[in-house]
């Protein structure tokens, strides 16, 4: 490869690079703007997270054909090859927490009008843990750290164990029929949230590959 190609690819590799960053924070966005509009129930703020979606959508459509143009133009190999594919996974990832942070929003409007229930404080502490996860993954990404990847994975049981206690005290709940409907949005709210976490653990598998071309499997994959 002559010293131009080289430049050109890595030219290449740092703007896909910035865009995968565009589209975490794009993503981190949706995520606490959604947990606002909750806890506030602000419908205004969630139609917003709602819209904002295509914009995430779009955002991944954009890097993927950004990977294909360099993977067909640029033949790259070896540590070059798992960066271009890590991107497009990551892109994946990214917009689907994107889709589980409209997920939440789409529920502001239905609990608009309904009371608090006990089980509502415990989800912004999720949120919380599953944000500073995503965080995790992206820093690794831009690091190239797959240590501080292989942390984040070691992380993913203690937001599972949240939602885990979630469910068994909105099953309490459910036991007074005026808690039903309302019980049963929040476990919604805790299940997007807990798929979070796991995409930000499929965000450090690919992380770790790309760095050392070792993939680490873990229970909590999502296709």
């Amino acid at each position: 490869m002559t010293l131009t190609s080289r430049t050109i690819l890595d030219q290449e590799l740092n703007q896909l690079k910035d865009n995968i960053i565009r589209l975490a924070s794009a993503a981190i966005e949706s995520l606490d703007k959604a947990m606002n509009a909750l806890q506030t129930r602000n419908v205004a703020e969630a139609n917003q997270v709602v819209t904002n979606d295509e914009a995430i959508n779009q955002l991944r459509y954009e890097i993927e054909e950004k990977a294909l143009l360099i993977l067909a133009t640029q033949a790259p190999t070896a540590s070059d090859l798992r960066t271009v594919i890590a991107a497009i996974h990551l892109a994946v990832e990214l917009e689907r927490i994107g889709d589980h942070a409209s997920g939440i929003a789409r529920l502001v409007e239905r609990m608009e009008n309904e009371a608090e229930i006990d089980t509502l404080y415990k989800l912004p502490k999720m949120a919380k843990r599953a944000r500073e996860m995503l965080q995790q993954g992206i820093d690794a990404y831009i690091q190239r750290d797959p240590q501080l990847a292989l942390e984040l994975i070691k992380r993913d049981d203690k937001i599972d164990k949240q939602y885990n206690k979630l469910f068994r005290e909105a099953l309490e709940e459910m036991r007074d029929d005026d808690y039903i409907r309302r019980a049963t949005y929040l476990l919604w709210v805790g299940h997007n949230l807990e798929r979070i976490g796991d995409r930000a653990t499929n965000i450090a598998e690919r992380v770790i590959f790309m760095c050392t071309g070792e993939f680490v499997e873990t229970p909590t994959e999502l296709d």
